[in-house]
């Protein structure tokens, strides 16, 4: 009799473990959905809000002195600036509700809904891996401009402008690699599982 206690107990406590652990990886899931929603969210706002004047000589002819013009440095004035904005604010708005669809989830037996939000944490991992690299591109560009085409560089003349898109960049790229790390722990669980 004492044999077969010990053995229930023992499957108990390792039922106890199972739960505490599950209980663990909801929260860390939680947890990491929320940190990435917000980074989304403030790379979409410091290059939204992201804007620079200045009063940049222009030389129109080399034997006349050059012309003051006043010159102004936004995100949408950039396609890639623009789709970046877009994206995060996009993977931040994903974010919220798969964050609150996690919470309902939580004691459903239904996988369908699970498999919907890993499905869609790619998705917006190829949606934030394209808008990063554009707006990286654009970002390099405007750095150290394109002798071949002629293209001068910008960020000479925009520095806080082109500061606070790297800064923006930088933000993402963390929100990234979350939604990267999210996709990571749903696919251990699917093989602890099986």
């Amino acid at each position: 009799m004492e044999q077969i206690n010990r053995v229930v107990g023992d499957e108990e406590k390792e039922r106890d473990v199972g739960v505490e652990m599950k209980r663990k990886v909801r929260y860390t899931n939680l947890f990491i959905r929320l940190i990435a929603l917000i980074l989304s969210l403030a790379a979409a706002i410091i290059l939204g809000l992201d804007k620079q004047t200045k009063v940049v000589p222009i030389t129109l002819v080399s034997t006349l002195p050059p012309i003051k013009v006043l010159a102004t440095a936004k995100y949408h004035y950039l396609s890639a600036f623009t789709y970046f904005v877009v994206a995060n604010a996009i993977a931040c708005s994903y974010g919220a509700v798969s964050l609150v669809l996690t919470l309902a989830n939580k004691g459903s037996k239904n996988g369908g809904l699970a498999k919907a939000i890993i499905m869609l944490d790619l998705i917006m991992v190829a949606v934030l891996a394209s808008a990063i690299g554009a707006a990286a591109a654009v970002g390099h560009i405007g750095h150290q401009g394109n002798k071949h085409v002629r293209w001068n560089k910008v960020c000479n003349v925009f520095g806080r402008f082109c500061n606070q898109v790297i800064v923006a960049v930088g933000v993402s790229l963390l929100g990234l690699l979350l939604f990267i790390f999210l996709v990571m722990l749903a696919v251990l669980n699917v093989h602890k599982k099986h």
